[in-house]
């Protein structure tokens, strides 16, 4: 007989190996130790999906059609590749933390948030949760004609936008959600409206 643990002969009807000390019925996946380290994110159950009429855009967004007329080189009608600071549309997030912030253009909010590799923001927006229902990276921001859009990033716990004039939508991860002013936006036990 040979211990499972270090490989050491035993003596038949042996309870413990004389080498590693282990128990004789111990094998290496019980000997296994738990991780210590906590998880990055708590789950927690949601309720079911509700379908409430989602105004939803494109993750690319719309793009206007651009007519071509004679020379193509120099009747091309240009697309905006941002929008100026001074001139875009502002909104103020105000957090159940009690935290407000001014935001245009783009973001992302999260416990931690962090661009993948090529992305560029104008915002990175930390919510400090101690109950780290919300994900690092929980979701991304913009604004299209004058109204802000959501998008969950894959989060762990889901996003929830509330319209003052319709219900709750649970948003589809890589979907844009307009959020008009006045809704609020739950990112699992937290949230934040906007004005």
């Amino acid at each position: 007989m040979t211990c499972r643990i270090c490989g050491a002969l035993l003596p038949d009807g042996a309870m413990f190996c004389g080498d590693c000390g282990s128990s004789t019925s111990a094998t290496p996946e019980s000997r296994r130790r738990p991780d210590p380290r906590p998880g990055d994110t708590t789950m927690l159950e949601r309720p079911a999906r509700r379908n409430s009429g989602v105004i939803s855009v494109p993750v690319d967004g719309f793009r206007p059609a651009t007519p071509i007329t004679g020379d193509a080189s120099a009747d091309r009608t240009r697309l905006p590749t941002s929008v100026e600071p001074a001139t875009a549309p502002r909104f103020v997030l105000s957090f159940s933390t009690g935290e407000t912030k001014t935001v245009f253009g783009t973001g992302l909010i999260g416990r931690k948030p962090l661009p993948q590799p090529g992305e560029a923001f104008d915002h990175l927006v930390q919510i400090g949760d101690h109950t780290l229902s919300v994900s690092k990276t929980h979701l991304e921001f913009g604004a299209h004609e004058g109204v802000l859009w959501i998008a969950d990033r894959f989060s762990a716990n889901g996003t929830v936008v509330r319209r003052p004039d319709d219900g709750a939508v649970r948003c589809e991860p890589g979907r844009r959600y307009l959020v008009p002013r006045g809704s609020r936006v739950e990112l699992a036990e937290q949230f934040f409206s906007v004005r």
